[in-house]
């Protein structure tokens, strides 16, 4: 739980690198996919590692169709892959 908490955080940071007017649309994104995925199984490590590719890989999407650069994702990326 400890590990998602630190991700959406960190995706949430990520939004604020994201053109102004898009910030409400993707912070809102961010929370309803945190909210929907809540009932996952903390102890099926299988589908918490595939929860945490797909929002490393769905933030990279994002960042690269607003041009903003990858690195930005760094962090996000060392956690999601820890």
């Amino acid at each position: 739980m400890k590990k998602a908490l630190r991700i959406y955080g960190e995706v949430l940071r990520l939004v604020r690198r994201l053109p102004k007017d898009t910030r409400p649309y993707y912070a809102k994104y961010v929370r309803e996919n945190f909210v929907n995925y809540r009932e996952v199984d903390a102890s099926d490590s299988k589908a918490l590692q595939e929860l945490f590719q797909r929002a490393y890989d769905h933030s990279i999407w994002v960042l690269n169709k607003y041009s903003v650069d990858q690195s930005a994702a760094d962090k996000l990326k060392a956690i999601c892959y820890n």
